[in-house]
């Protein structure tokens, strides 16, 4: 119980909105996923890790499957929330989007466990549910983000921004099948950081290409 309690302090100070049980067994639950995987991680594990009882959890989650889903629809939430400020904080949409790199390999403990991966394996409903809202909430963002890079003559004028957004977040889905690119061969950071160069370079101005030179560099 010590563990649990301390575990809710720390919450508590990091959300500063009053957080229920149901919630702190969503957080914990995210963290042990992220970091071990979501085939891996069982109910016992984390009532251990909480401080409390397995019969806990299931007032709250009938089963691993429902909590599974309860997780991810907190991490697409958690997610979009981030990359909406990021957009409202960014100079320009190349800015933007390796701030959004950054934020998601943060976020995503750098993919280690290839959560997206996992749940198009173990869990296909979640799965398809989450792809469905990714490209619902991505087709706009990116195109707005490609309008805003040709005012900004940053990107041509003559790309076709339903295509590409398209074909972006189709490349951002299949860099992450495991299939393809196999965790020990392809580092996810280093595929991620890829292909926003190679997305970037076949629509980028010179004005852009100055920019993203920049950011190659710093990297």
């Amino acid at each position: 119980m010590e563990t649990f309690l301390v575990f809710k302090v720390s919450l508590l100070y990091l959300h500063p909105k009053k957080l229920v049980l149901k919630d702190l067994i969503i957080i914990k639950s995210k963290e042990l996923f992220l970091t071990l995987g979501f085939k891996s991680v069982t109910m016992d594990h984390i009532a251990n890790e909480l401080g409390i009882s397995k019969k806990t959890i299931y007032n709250f989650f009938k089963n691993k499957n429902t909590l599974v889903n309860g997780v991810t629809n907190f991490m697409f939430n958690d997610i979009i929330g981030g990359i909406k400020q990021i957009k409202k904080d960014s100079n320009d949409p190349i800015s933007e989007l390796y701030d959004i790199k950054r934020f998601l390999i943060k976020y995503l403990k750098g993919e280690k466990t290839a959560p997206l991966y996992q749940l198009k394996k173990y869990y296909p409903e979640t799965h398809k549910e989450v792809i469905k809202k990714q490209f619902e909430f991505m087709i706009i963002t990116v195109i707005t983000s490609l309008k805003n890079g040709i005012k900004l003559n940053l990107f041509r004028n003559d790309i076709n921004v339903n295509l590409i957004s398209r074909l972006y977040f189709n490349g951002m889905i299949g860099i992450k099948d495991q299939e393809i690119f196999p965790a020990e061969k392809y580092n996810p950071t280093f595929l991620m950081e890829n292909y926003i160069e190679y997305h970037l370079r076949a629509i980028v101005t010179e004005k852009g290409l100055k920019k993203l030179n920049q950011f190659i560099k710093r990297n």
